[in-house]
């Protein structure tokens, strides 16, 4: 590149967007650098389609998209496990968004043609705009689609990540040293204990992932159960899950849209990590399920990821493109409102926020530990990806970004008794 007056550096450009400095060593194609010399982590710009792709979709996209192809390297961390650098990101680094005049003169200077934008990666779903063909948002047929992206990446895959328990949701830590699989355990038996399962009872279980839930109901407190998944991949392991442990008989998992159920008068249903891809706009005719097929008395389970205020805002590009197509998340109080207006009586709720953070550390450990065997199943690009995701959105719940909140609600009966006791008796 031709030295001109209106010449500007990479890593001038990126000064001049983050005037505090940057934590970590910052070099470009282009000979700038900045940043301290001695700092263990050090980010490498190497190309010119990486430049293109951070100027051509600001914010976290255009940098995922770089680090994904290959433009962007870091050299200090694991690619499994990016936690020190997540945090150094979004703890120390302050971006602040130029000026229109002053985004003219660093993209003139940089060059005009960087804003040709390169094809995205192969591992990024279409734009919300894009996803028409689907189906309108929320619609089974694009439900099904967003579901598949995600969670039919491998089995095995997510055997390396999730550990044996394959339980893709927040865990419950009953101390600061139990192990991970200690952890799920406790969060299903919390489940079971708030839902009050005794044996015989009938239990439904919406989005149920990889049946963890149901085959601890029915295996540990004798209850009939039943999980349904948009999952084909999860519903084929949860039934050979099932059929190992011998639990064919008062164990279910169905690749089915929680919709389509038929059976109602349940005695209790849980729905562990459901309410994140409804849509906040379905939420009623949600919850409306839900009780409809409640016996009188009956309970829910509602333990969802949540934001710490109830304002509506769109999810971000990395996670929507790459991890959660059409996801949307809300705080507690318009999820507990929306309960309550469907015609349940919410009874307890509270925020596990940290103990999702704890459980993201211990994906991020197992994704580092077997990352040779989880390459070999999916790719460089992907785990990388996945690395990134974990290792984000452990620094977003130790931030407060997001929550974790889990919600118990009965339906009354007719003489408007909750069947509940006058103190809970599910303990810790």
């Amino acid at each position: 590149m031709t030295a001109t007056a209106t010449q500007v550096s990479i890593a001038g450009a990126l000064t001049r967007v983050a005037p505090d400095g940057l934590p970590f060593r910052f070099t470009a194609y282009d000979g700038s650098a900045t940043g301290p010399a001695d700092s263990p982590i050090h980010m490498h710009l190497a190309t010119e389609r990486g430049l293109s792709y951070i100027l051509t979709a600001p914010g976290d996209l255009g940098m995922v998209r770089a680090y994904v192809m290959g433009d962007l390297e870091i050299e200090g961390i694991h690619p499994g496990n990016p936690y020190d650098l997540m945090k150094m990101i979004l703890n120390q680094v302050h971006f602040e968004r130029p000026t229109p005049a002053e985004a003219l003169r660093i993209v003139r200077g940089l060059g005009w043609s960087h804003l040709k934008p390169p094809p995205p990666p192969p591992q990024e779903h279409l734009p919300k705009w894009r996803r028409t063909f689907e189906g309108l948002r929320h619609s089974r047929t694009r439900d099904r689609a967003a579901i598949h992206h995600h969670y039919d990446v491998s089995n095995a895959f997510y055997e390396y990540i999730l550990g044996p328990s394959m339980t893709y949701t927040c865990a419950v830590f009953p101390t600061a040293s139990a192990s991970l699989e200690e952890a799920q355990y406790e969060k299903y038996d919390l489940v079971a204990r708030k839902l009050d399962l005794k044996p015989g009872m009938r239990l439904l279980d919406v989005g149920c992932g990889w049946g963890g839930m149901v085959r601890h109901a029915a295996r540990e407190y004798g209850v009939k159960a039943l999980g349904v998944t948009l999952s084909s991949a999860q519903a084929e392991w949860a039934a050979d899950a099932i059929k190992r442990e011998g639990l064919d008989e008062v164990a279910e998992v169905r690749f089915s849209d929680y919709r389509d159920v038929t059976e109602s008068d349940f005695d209790a249903i849980s729905s562990i990590g459901l309410t994140e891809h409804i849509g906040v706009r379905n939420y009623p005719a949600y919850f409306g399920f839900l009780l409809d097929h409640l016996k009188p008395g009956g309970r829910l389970l509602n333990h969802m990821i949540t934001r710490p205020d109830n304002r509506h805002r769109p999810t971000g590009a990395f996670i929507d493109r790459y991890i959660f197509p059409d996801g949307e998340l809300i705080g507690s109080g318009r999820i507990i409102a929306e309960a309550q207006d469907a015609g349940f009586e919410v009874r307890h709720e509270e925020n596990l926020r940290e103990h999702y953070a704890l459980t993201l550390a211990g994906w991020s450990r197992n994704l580092q530990a077997n990352w040779d065997a989880a390459v070999a199943e999916v790719g460089f690009a992907t785990a990388k990806i996945w690395g990134l995701y974990l290792a984000a959105c452990q620094v977003g719940f130790e931030r407060n970004n997001t929550q974790l909140h889990q919600i118990l609600a009965v339906k009354l009966d007719d003489d408007h008794n909750a069947h509940f006791p006058l103190r809970p008796t599910w303990g810790s």
